[in-house]
């Protein structure tokens, strides 16, 4: 992608370009699935493939190429559909991008007690200070992390947010699916 910010690694372009697509899509969207594939391995095994992506170029495109899978359910739990996941050898990594309401440490300590998960979910959808994110989170074979983070009220890609260890939880799930 044309706007997409150079970056470190493969794996931080290749989390910047998954939020940079999502992102043309708008807000309120369903999760997204990404399989990252090797650049050159998919260029050499699947010439084709590589030409329909625009990947002819090796020295443009180095790295990771993130593909679309199927719409993740949205009647299932995240972790659950996760947890069906296998990956083919050709597939280096996978990235998922989600929307969440996230609060800010500072209320912590105004949770309720002994709330069930919808009830919960509520009380974060109705506090005033809950802010919609968008959470793109990568992982490699071996273990290697990245995560974009975009708040709705800053949307705008000089606003996001990139670490390793930024969602943790949604990071060691993605893992989970090279597990054998």
């Amino acid at each position: 992608m044309s706007n997409t910010p150079m970056a470190a690694s493969p794996l931080t372009r290749a989390v910047l370009e998954i939020d940079e697509y999502v992102s043309g899509l708008g807000w309120d969207q369903p999760a997204r699935l990404f399989a990252l594939v090797d650049t050159a391995r998919l260029r050499a095994e699947q010439p084709s493939l590589a030409d329909r992506l625009g990947l002819d170029d090796a020295a443009e495109n180095p790295g990771l190429t993130p593909i679309e899978q199927d719409e993740v359910p949205t009647g299932k739990p995240l972790d659950e559909f996760l947890a069906t996941i296998a990956w083919p050898d050709a597939v280096a990594g996978c990235a998922l991008a989600v929307e969440r309401l996230m609060l800010p440490p500072s209320a912590e300590a105004q949770v309720p007690q002994g709330l069930d998960e919808a009830a919960l979910t509520k009380w974060v959808a109705d506090h005033p200070d809950r802010q919609e994110v968008r959470m793109t989170v990568a992982v490699l074979r071996d273990g290697t992390r990245e995560s974009a983070l975009r708040l709705r009220e800053k949307d705008s890609p000089t606003e996001v947010l990139t670490g390793s260890d930024l969602v943790p939880g949604l990071a060691e799930a993605l893992a989970a699916t090279f597990e054998e």
